[in-house]
């Protein structure tokens, strides 16, 4: 238990260091667009510090692989949130990014509703799942995949209207929050099949996992929440679009990886009431967020101009 704690706190480290030297590698590239994906690579490797960035979020996908075999999933995504308040530090130390106050209360209170999450969780009561049946994996993610695409697409076309105010990034913070959720719950099935290998070894613990859906979930998330996340992140605050996206992702894997892996819901009323409440707190804030940016964009002194399309 205290193993996976300590990984979820290393994840939460790396993750936000990776997504703040991304942000701040991306201010120094010419506008990237998801109609030009191999324009955005091209970009992106070539800059060091973004590829520093990435090889930290690879890490910390590294970790989350050990918090899925020691901890429930709920209680994860309750220490992953947690990393919010780093990020938020970071972003205004490093990029020179300030939260407005109504932004600050909003953050509050999603720490307050993963607060209640984590309140409702007990060690002895709460067990990790196991496997899930692969119909209802994909019945789960398929629907999910193409929700947050199109939402995406829909938060794009809505940005290129001319005289349209700036966008804070809340939607687009949900559309890539949705891929993610997907990819934590491949992760989590990755991770099965990992505890798997002592009993039946490497090669079948490997062609059991080659039979599953969970590679090519990664595969899909993996490749378009990184063309996604970087068009985002550049033209939005690393401060406010990571925690959006960062709760959505932890409000969907809580909800439908507790169901899809068999990890029950609390039988006592006040832990259950804390963990539904919690819930309902946290996509309130979400839809009460402001969906436009007044404030400046930052202009970090990397000796190139950062574009910032509307």
């Amino acid at each position: 238990m205290w193993w996976g704690v300590a990984a979820a706190l290393l994840a939460n480290v790396l993750y936000s260091t990776g997504f703040v030297l991304e942000k701040r590698a991306l201010a120094a590239l010419p506008q990237v667009t998801v109609r030009e994906p191999a324009k955005l690579l091209r970009l992106v490797l070539g800059s060091p510090l973004w590829i520093g960035g990435s090889l930290s979020l690879a890490a910390g996908f590294a970790a989350q692989l050990v918090v899925y075999r020691t901890l429930p999933i709920a209680a994860a995504q309750g220490i992953f949130v947690s990393g919010l308040v780093l990020l938020v530090l970071l972003s205004a130390r490093l990029l020179g990014e300030e939260t407005t106050g109504r932004e600050r209360y909003a953050l509050g209170a999603i720490l307050a509703a993963l607060l209640m999450v984590v309140l409702s969780l007990r060690e002895d009561a709460d067990t990790v799942g196991g496997e899930a049946p692969y119909p209802l994996i994909l019945l789960v993610c398929v629907p999910s995949l193409g929700a947050g695409v199109w939402l995406y697409g829909s938060a794009e076309r809505r940005a290129r209207h001319r005289h349209r105010l700036p966008t804070t990034g809340v939607e687009y913070g949900v559309a890539v929050g949705v891929l993610y959720g997907v990819s934590s719950l491949a992760i989590k099935g990755v991770s099965n099949y990992l505890t798997d290998l002592t009993a039946s070894g490497i090669g079948e613990a490997l062609l059991d996992l080659l039979r599953s859906p969970y590679p090519y979930l990664l595969l899909f998330t993996g490749a378009f929440g990184l063309v996604m996340s970087q068009a985002a992140l550049q033209r939005c605050r690393a401060s406010l679009i990571v925690p959006v996206c960062t709760t959505v992702t932890c409000l969907y894997t809580a909800v439908l990886g507790t169901l899809s892996f068999g990890e029950a819901l609390p039988q006592e009323p006040l832990r259950l009431a804390l963990r539904l409440a919690g819930t309902a707190l946290a996509i309130t804030v979400l839809l009460t967020m402001p969906k436009h940016d007044r404030q400046a964009a930052p202009q970090p002194s990397l000796g190139a101009k950062e574009l910032t399309p509307p």
